[in-house]
């Protein structure tokens, strides 16, 4: 389905699972997947590798801290959620310098760091990120650019989706 949007740039996290993920589309699109490390996941500090149970009894006050504020850090000594929004925004940035005009780009990350990024690039305040909700594995969203100039840069078309976006009539075109 996303090699019907014709992508000419695809870029992943360099973490394996991303580019397992990736590697498939580039294949069938006969593109390179380039990698950047600013697409990796919240790094956690001491909660790496550990399972959601294995947090929640070692970690419990200040899991919930965590989950409530994107200036928390994961762990001790992990990012805060406004950290990996600032990277993934970047990394998707850079990556946009090498889309032209009227291409798509494809970006494989993770779903806390897409959330994240995502808050981010629509702008909206951290406080709102939750609203969301956590990614499924191999699903997308497709955030398309605002050309007129008039109104946000960017608006969210599908989020967590297994089928692509179907052209809809609109008040604002």
């Amino acid at each position: 389905m996303l090699a019907t949007l014709q992508p000419t740039v695809i870029v992943a996290s360099d973490l394996s699972r991303a580019m397992n993920t990736a590697k498939p589309l580039a294949r069938i699109l006969g593109l390179k997947v380039t990698t950047d490390v600013g697409l990796r996941e919240t790094f956690a500090g001491e909660w790496e590798g550990l399972t959601r149970p294995e947090m929640e009894r070692g970690y419990g006050t200040m899991l919930a801290q965590w989950s409530a504020s994107a200036e928390m850090p994961a762990g001790v000594s992990g990012e805060t959620r406004l950290e990996v929004a600032q990277r993934v925004a970047a990394a998707v940035q850079r990556a946009l310098e090498r889309v032209g005009p009227g291409a798509a780009l494809v970006v494989v990350t993770h779903g806390g760091a897409a959330r994240a990024g995502i808050g981010e690039i629509l702008g909206l305040p951290p406080e709102h990120w939750a609203v969301l909700g956590v990614l499924t594995n191999c699903s997308w969203s497709v955030l398309v650019e605002n050309v007129s100039g008039v109104g946000p840069r960017w608006r969210l078309q599908e989020y967590n989706a297994g089928t692509l976006p179907e052209s809809a009539l609109a008040d604002d075109r």
